[in-house]
């Protein structure tokens, strides 16, 4: 459910009830029709409006203190809405619950969509709380789950056909694995929010399946010693959640895997590419100018000529680092990245260069070569953080060692590159 709104108006409503349920006399729940058409749920700002579940107070009354009339899909507030993949409320010991969908509508594959190009991407959450996949009960599983909706939206279609409740945490928008890095998918927010939802009247059993790449962050002794649940770590991917409940909430070797093929790689790449988009616009900038430089200080046909032919160069790096060397990993000589990409970016600009410049002299046809193997390497080595086989400290180790090399590798074709223009080796 959003920050803004959370309940709509249900279309045709005159106060409490249905128009077509003749009104209650003055001892019952509805106003007459004279009266003016209150809402079902009291007056209280966006600010207040969270799902029970959530820390701050309820959008609706509990159960036991509702209206007369029987609830809707929605509550009667005015300038409310439900988010799309929320179909409806579930009453539960503390109030209503959000239902939510297991199938994926048109907003939700946009919104996976901008996520791979790193659109909103630190806007794309779900509010902390409890959810209702289908008809759930006091026995049915409690599914731990991260605030970035796109984990949120993997975990409910996975469960499609499925009773269970999410127990969403606030990690601040972040993927479980990321956060269970940078400590937000952690011990202390699972206790937090199981004890805000107020968990245990809500379910009868004590254990919470928590995702095996949320385990860097959770110390399941802790867990259980700070609010009575017991943690089970559930498979790596979400798809295989069915089996792993059916088989009694044990794992076979195949759901303990972490695999990372050549598809996973790839629906990686956009937001790579997007991540260099701002860089790419100064470095553009920077190409030209040096392309202008010459002996009559700069010339505006060397920006275009020669400057244009760098920038060729450079977004043909661009994407031998951040599509072709990720695509190509395994079979990529090297074990840093940045070596792989190096590799990579040399040999496109071996390939492009005759196309993109066939009468380019020996000094800009070097500088070409080592800008786009030193690009390729720094864009292969941001790739680092979106893998499997990667740790922090390696990452640290990797780029204290080869980022002077792509900086030197840099400043000396831009040297060769301004050479060229000076001693009329360049065409």
């Amino acid at each position: 459910m959003t920050d803004q709104n959370c309940c709509p108006p249900r279309e045709k409503a005159q106060g409490c009830c249905p128009p077509d349920e003749p009104p209650k006399t003055a001892a019952g729940c509805c106003p007459p029709p004279s009266d003016p058409a209150p809402s079902c749920c009291p007056p209280s700002t966006p600010e207040t409006c969270s799902p029970p579940d959530s820390e701050g107070p309820s959008c609706c009354p509990p159960s036991e203190n509702a209206s007369c009339c029987p609830p809707g899909p929605a509550d009667d507030r005015p300038g409310y809405r439900l988010c799309s993949y929320v179909s409806g409320w579930l009453d539960s010991p503390l109030g209503r619950i959000p239902q939510v969908k297991t199938t994926l509508e048109r907003s939700d594959l946009f919104g996976r969509w901008q996520m791979r190009w790193g659109i909103g991407r630190m806007r794309y959450q779900v509010t902390p709380g409890i959810y209702a996949l289908g008809t759930p009960g006091a026995e049915s599983p409690v599914l731990v789950s991260a605030n970035y909706k796109l984990s949120f939206d993997i975990v409910r279609r996975s469960m499609h056909g499925r009773s269970a409740w999410i127990l969403v945490i606030d990690t601040q928008g972040i993927n479980v694995w990321c956060a269970a890095g940078k400590g937000t998918f952690g011990t202390d927010e699972i206790v937090r929010r199981v004890n805000a939802t107020r968990l245990e009247e809500i379910v009868s059993h004590r254990t919470l399946v928590v995702p095996q790449l949320g385990a860097p962050g959770v110390a399941a002794h802790e867990v259980k010693k700070r609010c009575g649940f017991s943690v089970a770590y559930g498979p790596v991917q979400a798809r295989d959640l069915p089996d792993f409940l059916d088989a009694g909430m044990k794992a076979t070797p195949a759901m303990r895997q972490v695999g990372f093929g050549t598809l996973e790689r790839f629906v990686l790449t956009p937001v790579e590419l997007v991540g260099m988009g701002k860089k790419s616009l100064w470095v553009a900038l920077a190409l030209l100018i040096l392309g202008g430089i010459g002996p009559d200080i700069f010339s505006l046909h060397g920006a275009l000529v020669r400057g244009g032919t760098a920038i060729l160069v450079f977004l043909t790096s661009l994407l031998a680092g951040a599509v072709l060397t990720p695509v190509l990993l395994p079979w990529v000589p090297g074990r840093a990245f940045s070596v792989k990409g190096a590799i990579v970016g040399g040999a496109a600009a071996l390939l492009a260069l005759p196309f993109l410049a066939p009468s380019l002299g020996v000094l800009c046809s070097l500088a070409a070569l080592l800008l786009s193997a030193s690009v390729s390497s720094y864009c292969a080595m941001n790739f680092t953080g979106s893998t499997t086989f990667t740790s922090p400290s390696g990452v640290q180790k990797e780029m204290r060692r080869y980022i002077p090399f792509q900086g030197g590798a840099l400043g000396l074709a831009a040297l060769l590159w301004i050479g060229a223009a000076f001693y009329g080796v360049a065409s």
